[in-house]
């Protein structure tokens, strides 16, 4: 007959130690799905996206499961001092290293928030991406791009790069260029495109408009025209511009040349 209060060979345990563990498992297991699922319904009444509360879901199931095992191993008598001091370390080097880009993206979004590089409406280019900002969170950046896709960024990329506010001044310059054919006669050229954005409505008079000669290239004498307007303006001015100068060089007969290569063939001797 089997005592149940003495240690079975090769186990160390009692027979009634290891019936209470098995027990604490069953129930554990049960009491830790029924929390589980209440943990979860209570949640969805939230705003909580479902990937969130899928993930805090598994993270208490576990945190549960671990529980029971602890207690079931302390059921058997087995020393559970050791393994929670173990346990604890691990615990604590997975969130000290999961917790550093935490950390440091809440640190920027502190600094984001107080300094303003950016701001929510405004279009800017950061970390590689161009867009209108959306939200500047504590621990991201949203922006919408011009084709309307949706693009999130760690606030410790925004604050670590190079940012370029393309709408907080309120005027800008906008840069067309051109290049007319060697030959041409530049002074009528320059006259022309000032004459086109001197005449454009939506062109500031300060600061003053120019057309400067930017580079003599290996097929055209390459112009510039620099005119000034409100951020607002920009894209308009800039379609105006580009699209006007096209259109008043071919009418005036002031050719706009392509690049082109010269081949010249040698006959070798024979």
């Amino acid at each position: 007959m089997v005592a149940f209060d003495k240690p079975l060979p090769y186990v160390g345990a009692t027979p009634f130690q290891l019936a209470s563990a098995l027990i604490i498992l069953i129930v554990g297991y049960i009491v830790a799905r029924v929390l589980v699922g209440v943990f979860k319904k209570s949640l969805k009444k939230t705003k909580l996206p479902p990937l969130v509360i899928e993930f805090l879901g598994r993270f208490l199931s576990i945190l549960l499961y671990v529980v029971v095992i602890i207690v079931a191993l302390g059921a058997v008598g087995i020393s559970v001092s050791p393994l929670i001091l173990g346990l604890s370390a691990v615990i604590g080097l997975i969130l000290g290293f999961g917790l550093q880009d935490t950390l440091t993206n809440l640190a920027a979004g502190v600094w984001i928030a107080a300094l303003r590089p950016i701001d929510i409406g405004e279009v800017v280019e950061v970390a590689g991406q161009t867009g209108k900002v959306e939200a500047v969170g504590i621990m991201s950046t949203e922006l919408l791009t011009p084709d309307n896709k949706f693009i999130t960024i760690p606030n410790k990329l925004v604050w670590g790069s190079v940012i370029t506010n393309y709408t907080r001044m309120p005027t800008r310059r906008v840069d067309v260029d051109i290049g007319v054919a060697y030959g041409t006669d530049l002074d009528k050229a320059i006259k022309l495109a000032m004459d086109l954005i001197k005449n454009h409505p939506q062109v500031l008079d300060d600061p003053e408009p120019s057309v400067v000669i930017t580079a003599l290239a290996d097929s055209s004498i390459n112009l510039q025209l620099r005119a000034w307007a409100k951020t607002e303006d920009y894209w308009a001015v800039k379609g105006d511009l580009t699209k006007g100068v096209y259109e008043l060089y071919a009418k005036e007969g002031i050719e706009i040349p392509f690049p082109q290569l010269d081949v010249h063939i040698r006959e070798m001797p024979k």
